[in-house]
């Protein structure tokens, strides 16, 4: 515990932004010998999960973690054994609300004969205290909102929510489908499990599939991503008495990736909702390209009793409003339903006024660039950052160069507009 001095604080905080946990997890080694270290951070949209340790089983992920940072107490930390990386493990759990956003740190124990045995209480006192330490530091940048790490989390934060968009998507589609089958009254105990394993199977080479696509592709012919729409549709309806029929785009013209993506998976979670009417026999799709959108219509011969919430809701809302697109809804008693989401093809291009001039930047030309809106010289900031002053001149001269200014002075005016 001695080891553990003002001075390992220091060292801990001082350190860039990545390489805090690391240097804290070696620091709490000799006190709690552990295999891994990971925190969930929820103040930090940049990235509020990190960890330390070798990939693979013991590893805690992020949605192992959020059950320990939603039952933690701050300043009482916990220690006993949980589920992380997919096996049993044990663990000392910190959690601190030092920040106006909990957080957590998680320890799992070295497997040895000593990892069941309780942690004294003056050990995880000390755990407790660097923890908040560290947290406060976290927050300070949160709240001081240091513009280049703002624009990286709010450009990480955007990122994010596209692909939980899209994440959403693809589960929800796999796994309505599947629930779909399995209530429907028309298939016995055998077809039903059949058909699910089928539908399981076919979202599984899919999601693959779409993935490996996504690495190199950026368009889709519109009558091939039309075609690969129709496949899919195909397997789910291919036990079922409603009779699917398609109107291909009539088109030689590409559709961005993300379009063609989000047309399927929009298509297939209306197709869901449209089966769970009874008395629908016939469901018409069809695709419309023009100069500008992309139109996809899903039209059944049902009851026209639905309405446009839960066709609205979930994955669908997820999608438009991801793709900047809309959804048309059109139900008459008696003739059926109509569904038309119309998906612009170009991506409305983002203000000019809202691109920070910091973005460019890297981690160590952001701090430099702090302590030169300081009004801190080479000398001060070599010695403040532990780094040569030639490194110091060779960082000042980049960040000139990369914000087009001709002074160091332009350059912490340029930091503090953008503050």
């Amino acid at each position: 515990m001695d080891a553990l001095t003002l001075t390992t604080a220091y060292e801990i905080i001082r350190q860039p932004l990545g390489r805090i946990l690391p240097r804290l997890s070696a620091a709490l080694g000799p006190l709690i010998p552990h295999d891994a270290a990971a925190e969930l951070a929820t103040h930090c949209a940049h990235s509020p999960y990190k960890s330390v340790g070798e990939p693979g089983p013991g590893l805690p992920t992020a949605a192992e973690l959020t059950p320990l940072l939603a039952s933690g107490i701050p300043g009482r930390p916990w220690q006993g054994r949980v589920v992380t990386g997919g096996v049993e493990r044990a663990v000392v759990a910190v959690t601190s609300d030092a920040t106006a956003r909990r957080s957590v740190l998680v320890l799992v124990r070295a497997e040895d004969e000593h990892e069941d045995a309780d942690v004294s209480g003056d050990v995880l006192g000390v755990v407790q205290a660097l923890w908040d330490l560290v947290t406060s530091h976290f927050d300070r940048f949160a709240v001081e909102a240091m513009p280049g790490a703002l624009a990286r989390s709010r450009t990480a934060a955007d990122t994010r929510a596209r692909v939980i968009a899209e994440l959403t998507t693809a589960h929800s589609s796999a796994l309505s489908g599947i629930l779909a089958v399995l209530r429907s009254r028309a298939l016995d105990d055998a077809s039903a499990r059949t058909t699910a394993i089928d539908l399981a199977g076919n979202a599984l080479i899919q999601m693959r599939a779409e993935a490996t696509r996504d690495r190199s592709v950026a368009e889709e012919p519109a009558h091939e991503a039309f075609e690969r729409l129709a496949d899919g549709l195909r397997t789910m309806l291919r036990h079922s008495p409603v009779q699917l029929e398609l109107g291909p785009p009539d088109t030689p013209r590409t559709l961005p990736a993300d379009v063609a993506h989000g047309a399927r998976a929009i298509v297939h979670a209306l197709l869901l909702v449209v089966l769970e009417q009874e008395a629908v026999g016939r469901v018409h799709v069809g695709w419309q390209v023009t100069e500008h959108e992309l139109r996809a219509t899903l039209r059944d011969d049902g009851p026209g009793a639905l309405d446009a919430c839960p066709a609205g809701a979930g994955s669908v809302t997820d999608r438009l409003d991801v793709l900047g697109g809309s959804l048309a809804f059109d139900a008459v008693p008696g003739w059926g339903t109509t569904f038309t989401a119309t998906l612009p093809l170009a991506t409305p291009e983002a203000p000019a006024a809202a691109v920070d001039p910091l973005t460019g930047l890297g981690e160590r030309e952001l701090e430099v660039l702090t302590h030169l809106a300081l009004g801190h010289r080479n000398r001060q900031i070599a010695a403040e950052l532990h780094i040569s002053e030639s490194t110091v001149k060779f960082h000042v001269a980049n960040i000139l160069t990369k914000l087009g200014v001709g002074s160091r002075g332009e350059a912490a005016a340029m930091f503090h507009r953008a503050a």
